[in-house]
């Protein structure tokens, strides 16, 4: 079975109520020829009307999802079929990703089909087989829904491991998951931490999702010997 890899309360949401008539909220959309709800919150963009917005610091960060979910649609791993991914956001929704989708890779083009797929519900809008859907769903539901042997989630304050160890014991479970957050700064909810097996740390310092995403991938490539399957495919 593939390695589950789940980006949890990611920072990934269209405008709040709270901000939506917001000056600076108002000029943005309307330099994009949307409405204020349809566009995505970015602290590129909007940090001036995020200031009284609750957990500021763990929002407003699309880009973070972007670089992530291209290092692991991009990676041998995914290429083999040996990878599955999971988009859960801070407000509970859920987005559901093709293994073969490529995204873009021009942050603008990729934040314009994160707008699409909060409005139509999937990309493409008509297909029965979209590349991205998005339904709501907490992550608890989830994880009832995927069914993990083991589920290990990755947090600066969980028990000092390494990559390699961690390949070592997912290698072995029938169908593991990884849930690493998708935000840039602070901890996971307790609700979220209450979901795992195991709570492991890979570095003594926060790491950026998509680092840690990484080496987690590769580390995983290299015990699942993805490369050395690649090669006598090849041949």
């Amino acid at each position: 079975m593939p390695l589950i890899i789940v980006l949890a309360e990611s920072a990934l949401e269209t405008i709040p109520k709270q901000i939506i008539n917001h000056p600076l909220i108002q000029r943005h959309a309307k330099k994009k020829g949307k409405k204020p709800s349809e566009i995505l919150l970015d602290t590129s963009y909007h940090y001036a009307a995020m200031k009284k917005l609750k957990e500021k610091w763990k929002r407003g960060r699309p880009d973070i999802i972007h670089i992530t979910l291209l290092q692991i649609l991009g990676s041998p791993a995914n290429l083999q079929g040996q990878l599955n991914v999971y988009v859960h956001t801070r407000n509970n929704k859920v987005i559901y990703i093709n293994p073969e989708t490529r995204l873009p890779r021009n942050y603008l083009r990729f934040t314009g089909l994160i707008e699409q797929l909060f409005k139509t519900g999937r990309v493409p809008p008509k297909s029965e087989k979209p590349l991205l859907q998005i339904k709501n769903k907490t992550l608890k539901n989830l994880m009832k829904e995927i069914k993990p042997t083991k589920t290990i989630i990755l947090t600066s304050k969980g028990k000092p491991t390494t990559p390699e160890k961690i390949a070592e014991e997912i290698v072995e479970e029938e169908k593991p998951a990884i849930i690493i957050g998708g935000f840039p700064h602070g901890e996971f909810r307790e609700e979220t931490l209450k979901l795992s097996d195991e709570k492991l740390a890979i570095y003594p310092k926060p790491l950026e999702t998509w680092i840690v995403t990484s080496s987690i991938i590769h580390t995983y490539e290299v015990k699942k010997g993805i490369y050395e399957r690649a090669w006598r495919e090849e041949i």
